[in-house]
């Protein structure tokens, strides 16, 4: 009798107590490697189904399990692997002890950045200490990011380097003087920057660099050949490529629009492409009169870079035998090109009509999500989860993982002219070049 009500109880699917203590006692055996591979794979998959920040809920589920499964939370290598499948981080920074604690911190950095919670404080210089001779004014035409600099490229060629944790002004950097084809032929059109070393080119062509933690001479890694190439239009990169966006070649030499540079030794190592082709004509114009944006590239993750015109989107690899291959994606609707950015392995495509798309570049640009903006944007940028528009005064943000309208920053400031952003931080510059920045990880 007592059996049968002992077997009748099992049937509802519980384990007997003898079978609960060997699940339980197989725990213990499990190597830690392979549950440190099961957590990180558990926590990648939720960030890419459900978003970023889910990863932390879905880890703290697997650290639940029992106190074995709890132990595996003090490997630094699971922090690490964490840092860099979900938040793209390379190296760890030197104010945090841990890759924990590293991951610790860039959630809450965008988590701050989904609710709004931020500082904001205005960088200021002396816009009369500068080279402009036109009488057009003095204008914010690239700003860069880095953990603890801000670099802003100007119109008359000069580059202001600011020290984030202080807001202080360090130094100014001006392109070394030579003939200028155009009153417009020295702005800047583009700067990689990191925490070691400043890299902008100016319209012209010229590419400048100079070291950031003091105030070496600057120098000219590379002297631009307008006649041949065409006004340079964007110039983008990382520590390994620099990327130049080139359009509008006196010769009518087709086939220019992408230069290709080894970022380690200078090295001009590709050229090619058609992207800027049907632009000559206006890229020309650049030099000689004020026209709007012909194009822009960024570099992405897997030595990848994507480029934009009003009407194309091309994407390229970085790695090839001196041959570029463009893979072409044609769009509809115009494209507005100064809201267009890519950031890690995603690319934002605005266009004329206040839509937005979001596609992931490695995946053959297939779509991610999308959003509807007001008309009137006019430039965009944004970092690994969220898209950050200017339009008609205003500066709002994004969800990108969903296409998701989340907020409008507080903050007025005028007519923009430039615009970044990164994991941390958004940036942006108006006409009286006051330099706005909204810090989301003060914590």
């Amino acid at each position: 009798m007592s059996t049968s009500s002992s077997s009748s109880s099992n049937q509802g699917g519980d384990a007997p107590s003898s079978s609960r203590s060997r699940m339980r006692s197989s725990n213990g055996v499990w190597p830690e490697p392979f549950l440190e591979a099961l957590a990180l794979h558990v926590a990648v998959d939720a960030s890419r189904t459900i978003g970023r920040l889910a990863a932390a809920q879905a880890l703290f589920n697997i650290f639940q399990v029992c106190s074995t499964w709890r132990a595996i939370s003090r490997s630094d290598l699971l922090w690490q692997n964490l840092a860099r499948s979900i938040w793209n981080v390379r190296d760890l920074l030197l104010l945090r002890e841990s890759w924990r604690e590293e991951y610790v911190y860039r959630h809450r950095t965008a988590a701050a950045f989904r609710s709004r919670r931020y500082e904001h404080a205005a960088l200021h210089f002396d816009p009369t200490d500068n080279n402009n001779d036109d009488d057009d004014g003095l204008s914010c035409r690239r700003l860069a990011l880095s953990n603890h600099h801000l670099a802003a490229g100007f119109s008359d060629g000069a580059v202001h380097l600011f020290h984030i944790p202080t807001l202080l002004h360090l130094f100014t950097f001006y392109p070394q003087h030579r003939d200028r084809l155009g009153r417009f032929s020295s702005p800047v059109s583009g700067i990689i920057l990191s925490d070691a070393r400043l890299v902008f080119a100016t319209l012209d062509g010229d590419i400048h660099m100079a070291a950031v933690n003091g105030p070496s001479p600057l120098r000219r890694a590379h002297l631009g050949d307008v006649v041949t190439d065409g006004a340079l239009v964007d110039f983008a990169g990382c520590d390994r490529w620099w990327v130049g966006l080139y359009a509008g070649s006196t010769k009518g030499v087709p086939g220019r629009a992408f230069h290709i540079w080894n970022g380690e030794t200078e090295e001009l190592v590709s050229v090619g492409g058609s992207l800027t082709d049907p632009e000559a004509v206006m890229g020309w114009h650049m030099l000689t009169e004020l026209t709007g944006i012909i194009g822009r590239i960024r570099v992405v993750s897997g030595d990848m870079a994507v480029a934009c015109t009003r009407d194309r989107v091309v994407v390229l690899p970085l790695i090839s035998q001196g041959v570029l291959e463009e893979r072409e994606e044609e769009f509809p609707r115009e494209i507005v090109v100064g809201a267009f950015d890519a950031y890690n392995d995603l690319a934002m495509v605005p266009d004329a009509q206040g839509e937005a798309t979001v596609r992931r570049v490695q995946g053959g640009m297939e779509e991610v999500c999308r959003f509807t903006m007001r008309e009137g944007v006019s430039f965009g940028c944004m970092n690994g989860g969220y898209g950050v528009t200017w339009g008609g005064g205003v500066i709002r943000v994004w969800d990108i993982e969903h296409g998701q309208y989340l907020y409008s920053f507080r903050e007025r400031i005028g007519e923009c002219n430039a615009l970044i952003a990164d994991e941390r931080f958004v940036a942006a510059c108006c006409d009286d070049a006051i330099i706005h920045l909204w810090d989301f990880g003060a914590q």
